[in-house]
């Protein structure tokens, strides 16, 4: 996935990605799903992600590009 800026937010990403199809339910998934950023822990739907960063959602990985 190609960023159009130099951040995007956890919540597009889960957006972005299919995860979520709405900002209501990705700010739900952020408190309930199991998601790393680059092997830590995260439940903040503002955290930015910038390119290379790993994103795992449920064992599903992504790197952020």
């Amino acid at each position: 996935m190609e960023l159009k800026k130099e951040y995007i937010t956890l919540q597009q990403f889960l957006k972005m990605t299919g995860i979520a199809d709405t900002g209501g339910q990705a700010k739900y998934l952020v408190k309930e799903l199991d998601i790393t950023v680059n092997g830590e822990p995260e439940d903040r739907r503002g955290r930015k992600l910038y390119p290379g960063d790993i994103v795992v959602v449920e064992g599903r990985k992504f790197v952020v590009g």
